[in-house]
């Protein structure tokens, strides 16, 4: 039996970059309040990631770049549609769907950090925006609350994403971010 061709789709860098977000969001979303440095500095994290990553996004690797995978909103919807008729195209970057959810989680991560930033500058008088003094804290954690929690709905969603199309094309996409690595398209899957 041959051993399928593998090529390097995500590279190191992307790589860091999407387990180092799983875990400057996860720490970040469970400390809340209780643990404000740690929460601070997991949230600076995030947003340097971010920063990484909108750099990355055009000077990175081919799979790594937003000219790759970029699509319409109608694109995306109608792979959905194939994907939820188990009968989607196999992708070796990042499939319609996956670049309407990189874009939406890009800018609802950058939405959550620059309110935390408010946030922790009308609260504490500190960090970038120090000064923005505390006559709309109160709304700024709104607006931080809501879009970590948007957050956490787009990572579900996302996960399922990632299950059901690793289901649907026999091959495992957690693994693929892991090593860097799918099979070609030429191979039968």
């Amino acid at each position: 039996m041959n051993m399928p061709a593998l090529i390097k789709v995500w590279d190191l860098p992307l790589r860091i970059f999407h387990w180092l977000l799983v875990l400057g969001f996860t720490v970040a979303y469970l400390t809340e309040d209780e643990l404000l440095d740690i929460h601070v500095w997991a949230g600076y994290l995030v947003f340097a990631l971010l920063a990484f990553r909108l750099v990355w996004g055009f000077i990175g690797s081919p799979y790594a770049r937003f000219s790759q995978f970029l699509c319409s909103p109608l694109a995306s919807i109608a792979y959905i549609k194939d994907l939820l008729a188990a009968k989607a195209k196999r992708y070796l970057g990042h499939n319609p769907a996956g670049a309407a959810m990189i874009v939406l989680l890009l800018l609802s991560l950058l939405a959550t950090t620059l309110s935390g930033f408010a946030v922790y500058g009308a609260d504490q008088g500190a960090g970038p925006l120090a000064g923005i003094g505390s006559d709309n804290e109160e709304l700024w954690e709104e607006i931080h609350e809501f879009f970590a929690n948007f957050s956490v709905v787009l990572i579900v969603l996302h996960i399922a994403g990632v299950i059901l199309e690793s289901v649907i094309h026999k091959e495992n996409l957690a693994k693929a971010m892991i090593q860097g690595s799918k099979k070609s398209l030429d191979d039968k899957l």
